[in-house]
């Protein structure tokens, strides 16, 4: 098997590279941080190649996704995981540089790598596009406006990717997780404030790059007939909360 993985510098994108290699798999290791992947490719040599892409670039993805080594140019599962989220601000006062920001990223370079690979996929009747989403595309929280949105962009368009592939042989996964430690996220979404982004995880133990890794790879795993839709996970000290409610003195 060949995988192509997006953001797989850090986080997430790493853990699932690392886990497909030791599953066997060849895997197109993708991200805009070159020294990282050439780290994680180093650990693997000849089953991991590094791949420096920004996957908000079209034309970059285009070029790279056409002129992949032959031994990795057949990719039967891509693993759309680049992604992140930007402040917590309310609609009326969060900065549009940062609604733009996750667009392009959650939304734009998950279809531009989609529709770059997907054509191979069917061609030869076989292949699996696991989209990582996020449990803020179903369940919304202040702060969340666009982040949710864009996530909710990726539930439904992995839905809508099941029907436009139907008898094509081609499986569509969405993976969305709740909380997640031992990443970049919060940091990013703090702009760099590594004591607010400790905060967020104190005092519970959150998922792991690791517990998604799981994830990917038993989805990718599975009989060739077999399509898991949708998984939803949480960590167990994270469920369901009240709906707001503003009172009037």
């Amino acid at each position: 098997m060949t995988a192509f993985v997006t953001g797989a510098s850090t986080g997430f994108g790493a853990a699932i590279t690392r886990r497909l290699a030791a599953d066997g798999a060849r895997v197109v290791a993708s991200a805009r941080r070159a020294d990282l992947l050439a780290k994680t490719a180093a650990d693997h040599p000849g089953t991991v190649h590094p791949l420096e892409l920004d996957v908000r670039d079209r034309a970059a993805v285009e070029r790279a996704v056409a002129t992949l080594p032959a031994e990795f140019a057949e990719i039967d599962l891509l693993v759309n995981n680049a992604g992140l989220a930007r402040g917590l601000e309310r609609a009326q006062d969060a900065d549009l540089d940062d609604w733009d920001q996750m667009l392009d990223t959650n939304c734009r370079g998950l279809l531009y790598c989609t529709r770059a690979i997907l054509p191979g996929m069917v061609a030869r009747g076989r292949g699996h596009v696991v989209n990582v989403g996020s449990v803020a595309g179903t369940y919304p929280y202040p702060g969340g406006n666009v982040y949710g949105a864009s996530k909710a962009f990726v539930h439904q368009f992995s839905q809508n990717l099941r029907s436009d592939l139907h008898g094509t042989g081609v499986r569509v996964t969405c993976v969305e997780p709740g909380m997640c430690g031992d990443t970049e996220f919060s940091t990013v979404r703090f702009g760099g404030d590594r004591e607010r982004a400790r905060a967020v995880y104190s005092g519970m133990r959150p998922l792991g790059p690791a517990d998604i890794a799981e994830t990917v790879s038993w989805a990718a795993s599975l009989p060739a007939h077999v399509n898991i839709n949708v998984i939803e996970l949480m960590p167990v000290a994270q469920s369901f909360a009240p709906f707001q409610v503003h009172r009037t003195p």
